[in-house]
């Protein structure tokens, strides 16, 4: 693989964060764990947090490796996050010879990040207003203090996002045993605090809402932007950097961002953590942010890997989560759906790594599914089972009726934005994402580091 030239000594280091954690907000005094210290070194020993396939009081998460090498996907559920009302959740899809390093240090350090700037924008916050005023007895009056305090919090979390995902970046680029030159990871995350969900997304994993509509009807709403190279906003920065966007005649349906003077290394997403041969040609890893107020009719929330969304829609996915009678196997049915739709949709390629995480948003799972971890033994790195072994595995049940929101439909960046793809695997010193049967690869290829103008395809 190429030698790494990042700018790692002009980087300032950013030393792992040990934060107290009862921060932020008005509404969460109670149940705060103020006097529990956490670090990167002692996650193992946190309460309710969850890596590695199981369930948790509100979730289930489950991840399968595909058919390339090793899996470069990760997965957390963090509940208790800094009180009782506050959830984390993210999926975390790594690419290039390194993917699953740096996929795996994102899931451990970028929540406790996240945990340490909130805390301080919270302090600095504190230390420069003055004491509250009380209510006025006008409901106008009150109502514009809820919704400056609304506008408040959102501000706190979305400056709490940009930094601590701006500082993730900064430990990977300094990272003494970590090489990201041309390895690097999606980010799809969210914060559940009561009804407010906040989200920070970079690359092409997604998250999603499972609802009922007036009907009761299930409608599928996609919460996150697949972050691609063909997006407008996103093509036009690169090209301002001085990056090039444009897809392989093989490939025509998938943009890449490709270096200037070397048809490498082919990234198939616009935003991602890690990938330095890039961030100086307009590749970033600023999140795109956004609040969603969630009501009673909200239902589930699902984050996956783009293993999933190559081959399932976001109405087939919030159909097989609506449709389970077990909780607690939904991610994992999930997943074996996915796998079952690789092998009918592209039987000749190499299925992709998957990841789901599924939160279940009335704080309820099934009463019966407490032998979920020995009835369910795969494990993070196992391979994808036999033919013979499948045969029992679960089709699409057409039981129940999704549609997309009305909100997904009049927005043309959400919905099938995302062009066929396919994660790297690891290889050799001329590593390339192409070598074998595939599907679409995250990188074509690694930088060979020459001065000369590329070729064309």
């Amino acid at each position: 693989m190429g030698g790494c030239v990042s700018k790692s000594s002009n980087e300032e280091h950013m030393d792992r964060p040990c934060l107290g954690m009862g921060c932020c907000g008005s509404k969460m005094g109670k149940g705060t764990f103020s006097d529990h210290i956490v670090s990167v070194h002692n996650l193992v020993s946190v309460p309710n947090r969850i890596t590695s396939n199981g369930k948790s009081r509100n979730s289930c998460i489950f991840t399968q490796q595909g058919r390339k090498g090793i899996n470069q996907d990760a997965m957390i559920v963090w509940e208790d996050f800094m009180s009782k009302d506050v959830t984390f959740c993210g999926v975390f899809d790594g690419h290039g010879p390194h993917g699953h390093l740096v996929s795996r240090k994102v899931r451990e350090s970028l929540p406790v990040k996240l945990l340490s700037f909130l805390n301080s924008i919270k302090s600095k916050q504190n230390g420069s207003t003055g004491t509250r005023t009380s209510k006025s007895d006008s409901q106008i009056e009150a109502d514009k203090e809820e919704s400056a305090e609304e506008d408040k919090q959102n501000f706190l979390w979305e400056e709490a996002f940009l930094k601590s995902f701006n500082a993730m970046d900064k430990e990977l680029r300094s990272h003494p045993n970590l090489e990201c030159f041309c390895s690097g990871s999606t980010a799809v995350t969210i914060i559940k605090q009561g009804s407010n969900l906040f989200t920070g997304n970079i690359g092409d994993s997604r998250a999603i809402l499972g609802s009922k509509d007036s009907n009761d009807a299930m409608v599928a709403t996609q919460l996150t932007v697949d972050l691609k190279p063909d997006l407008p906003r996103e093509a036009e920065r690169i090209k301002q950097c001085k990056g090039r966007v444009f897809a392989l005649e093989d490939e025509p349906e998938v943009s890449r961002v490709w270096l200037p003077y070397d048809n490498a290394p082919g990234l198939a997403m616009a935003r991602a953590f890690g990938d330095f041969c890039l961030k100086d040609y307009g590749v970033i890893s600023i999140p795109e942010f956004s609040h969603r107020a969630l009501t009673d009719r909200d239902q589930f929330i699902v984050l996956a890997s783009d293993g999933v969304w190559d081959v399932l829609s976001n109405e087939e996915v919030v159909e097989v989560v609506a449709s389970t009678s077990n909780r607690a196997s939904a991610a994992r049915l999930i997943v074996d759906s996915a796998a079952r739709e690789w092998k009918l949709k592209y039987p000749t390629s190499k299925m992709d790594d998957c990841a789901v995480v599924c939160l279940f948003l009335d704080g309820k799972m099934d009463s019966d599914s407490a032998d979920y971890e020995e009835q369910d033994v795969y494990s993070a790195t196992n391979a994808v089972e036999s033919d013979e072994s499948q045969r029992t595995e679960p089709c699409l049940q057409r039981n129940v009726t999704v549609r997309a929101s009305s909100t997904d439909q009049g927005h043309s960046s959400y919905g099938n934005l995302n062009a066929e793809k396919e994660k790297t695997r690891e290889g050799e010193q001329n590593w390339s994402g192409l070598d074998g049967v595939t599907r679409v690869n995250s990188l074509v290829q690694l930088p060979r580091f020459s001065g000369a103008k590329p070729k064309s395809f």
